[in-house]
């Protein structure tokens, strides 16, 4: 039976990872109201303006029942700002988010859209071959808890930064996986379920 994965399409780019799960053969739910978070499976909190998806998050009631979901085991995965809501710390910024992922989080920590890029990232849970990340007003996470597995990171000022994580049922990345053809994180989501 297909996985239910549940896209939560209030703003941002959240079509291109409704494509890579439906290549990956799953159904697909746009959820947009809080009535549309029965069923699913799991959630992908995509891309896109962190402040306004958390502020309709919060306008449309959503917010406490999406957390409490994953709080009770919801795999969850989140790219750039669906990181930044994962994230319990937002460094600088007081806006709403979801607040379970044990680490903290600079937004917009690569400069502005100008400075987007893209490069060729290990990361070694996918396999050998390196990831074709792409970097868009990307943020980085500046420090992550004990619970918190670092699956690939970025040098960056002479350190290493974590740009995507797992805790337990939350997955996370600085980057846009649905950017790309490579559909080896919507896979590795996928097992998660």
């Amino acid at each position: 039976m297909a996985k239910n994965i549940g896209l939560l399409a209030l703003q941002g780019a959240f079509r291109e990872h409704g494509n890579a799960m439906r290549a990956l053969g799953c159904d697909v739910s746009e959820l947009r109201q809080k009535k549309h978070l029965a069923g699913i499976d799991a959630m992908i909190i995509p891309g896109g303006e962190s402040t306004a998806i958390g502020k309709l998050l919060v306008d449309l009631d959503m917010l406490d029942t999406v957390r409490e979901m994953i709080r009770e085991g919801l795999p969850v995965y989140g790219s750039c700002a669906g990181l930044i809501l994962l994230c319990k710390t937002i460094i600088g910024s007081e806006q709403p988010r979801l607040g379970l992922l044990d680490a903290a989080v600079r937004r917009n920590a690569f400069g502005r859209q100008v400075d987007s890029f893209e490069c060729n990232l290990p990361v070694p849970v996918l396999g050998d071959a390196p990831f074709p990340a792409v970097f868009i007003r990307a943020p980085l996470i500046e420090s992550a808890g004990p619970e918190v597995d670092v699956l690939a990171e970025v040098e960056m000022g002479g350190q290493n930064k974590p740009v995507a994580v797992r805790q337990g049922n939350i997955l996370a990345t600085s980057f846009h996986p649905e950017l790309t053809d490579d559909m080896r994180f919507h896979r590795y989501f996928l097992d998660m379920i």
